[in-house]
């Protein structure tokens, strides 16, 4: 296997990382970035042994979605997107208050508004369909913390579709 199968991962590398981001150039960048770091660190990938070809591709995605969440994690710390940010329009109620107590976020809209953390998790069990085992090795955390951090993200955006205006985050990311 040659670097060249990454290639065929792109497509799915773009989603994540639009949806991720909620900005398409930064996205595109993100995605940029992984592939390069990946074409540097090639040696250390390993496919599975005696697995089919459908394990190895999937182990693959696995190692590249690990690549970018850890290149997005020192993104966002180096470049104070960690900082309270005010909302953006994604997150914003509608101006004419009419139209306000009836908007409902669609599905694009409702997954920007979520904390990164949240947004993560629910992207790689619902959208990439990994496991939660899967999904903790390529974030680096602990199978509960991948289970409680999706059941709030999937309680937050149903209230988010729902209508329900999003709640500014009283969190900080901390050293």
């Amino acid at each position: 296997m040659d670097v060249d199968a990454a290639i065929a991962h792109i497509p799915r590398l773009r989603r994540y990382a639009r949806v991720l981001l909620g900005d398409a150039a930064r996205a595109d960048d993100l995605v940029q970035d992984t592939l390069e770091r990946a074409c540097l660190k090639w040696g250390l990938w390993r496919p599975p042994e005696a697995a089919s070809s459908e394990a190895v591709q999937k182990a693959l995605r696995s190692w590249l979605l690990t690549l970018m969440h850890n290149l997005y994690a020192n993104q966002w710390q180096q470049t104070g997107l960690h900082r309270m940010v005010e909302w953006d329009e994604a997150c914003s109620p509608s101006h004419d208050p009419t139209a306000a107590m009836s908007l409902r976020l669609d599905l694009e809209r409702a997954l920007a508004c979520l904390p990164s953390q949240a947004r993560e998790v629910l992207l790689l069990v619902s959208m990439e369909q990994f496991s939660y085992a899967e999904t903790a090795a390529m974030l680096d955390v602990p199978i509960g913390t991948v289970m409680s951090r999706l059941a709030r993200a999937r309680e937050q955006l149903r209230r988010l579709m729902e209508g329900e205006r999003p709640v500014a985050p009283t969190l900080r990311a901390v050293k």
